[in-house]
């Protein structure tokens, strides 16, 4: 069951609701029935009960600068007539808000199409989708309609996190070292920039640097940097084994997470 209590569905469809910047996410929503309503709930006898929703099969929804991005919604709940429509709403922070519905292609599923873009279509005259402020947590409403005429409209049935992405690199050096030396490992983070369709320096954040040997599948943590005021990173360790190393960054509120790929580097004896 979703995190927010059943108790708060509405009977009734909001009146006058406009799209405040368009927010479009490649999303398929996806209405089920045969999922049992809470006792919480209380709805009117005979009325169809929203139950959930789960996006992007629980992974945050993570855009870039360039590419759309496509994800699922699935709204579950019941009625004994089935269900008919479907009216899913996506609300974010700063004014981020998108609505679509669908007709149900079966009494037990209604699906429809959600597309997000942090960059408008090369030749486009429509306005960006996404801004820089419109990242962090997403709730869903979800309007549904039975075949018997029911209808409920139950707000804040679900979450979802809208990030912007990252980037990391990473470079070991010298190549090959001698045992017992020192290594400098250095690297930048980056995320993507709604606002200018470009990435950009992270600065202030918290990094790990990880190792794995030649022989393994694992990394370990070796050491956390903070980014400088332009998202590089630096730091010095000593070479004990041939291996690979790279930097980890595990993402915050607003920014998905980012790993750059291994750096081999050879030590001698």
């Amino acid at each position: 069951m979703s995190r927010f209590a059943a108790a708060h569905v509405i009977r009734r469809k909001p009146v006058g609701r406009a799209t405040s910047r368009g927010v479009v996410v490649g999303a398929v929503a996806v209405l089920l029935a045969g999922a049992g309503a809470s006792a919480e709930a209380a709805p009117e006898a005979g009325d169809p009960v929203v139950s959930g929703a789960t996006v992007n099969a629980g992974h945050d929804v993570i855009v870039g600068t360039t590419r759309n991005v496509r994800f699922t919604v699935t709204v579950t709940g019941s009625d004994d007539s089935g269900l008919s429509f479907a009216d899913v709403d996506l609300k974010g922070p700063h004014g981020g808000f998108y609505t679509t519905d669908a007709f149900c292609e079966t009494a037990a599923a209604c699906t429809t199409g959600f597309t997000v873009n942090a960059h408008p279509a090369p030749g486009s005259d429509d306005p960006v989708d996404l801004a820089n402020a419109n990242a962090g947590t997403w709730s869903v409403d979800a309007l549904v309609d039975a075949n018997d005429g029911g209808s409920v409209f139950a707000p804040g049935v679900g979450s979802f996190g809208l990030k912007r992405a990252a980037r990391l690199t990473v470079d070991a050096s010298p190549e090959p070292v001698a045992k017992g030396a020192r290594i400098t490992v250095t690297g930048k983070l980056v995320r993507a920039n709604w606002d200018t369709y470009r990435y950009a320096g992270f600065a202030g954040r918290a990094v790990k640097l990880q190792f794995r040997p030649k022989d393994s599948r694992t990394y370990t943590t070796v050491a956390t940097v903070n980014t400088s005021g332009t998202g590089t990173l630096r730091t010095t360790v000593k070479a004990v084994k041939d291996g690979y190393w790279r930097w980890n960054f595990p993402g915050t509120s607003t920014t998905g997470p980012a790993k750059a790929t291994g750096d081999y580097v050879d030590v001698r004896p």
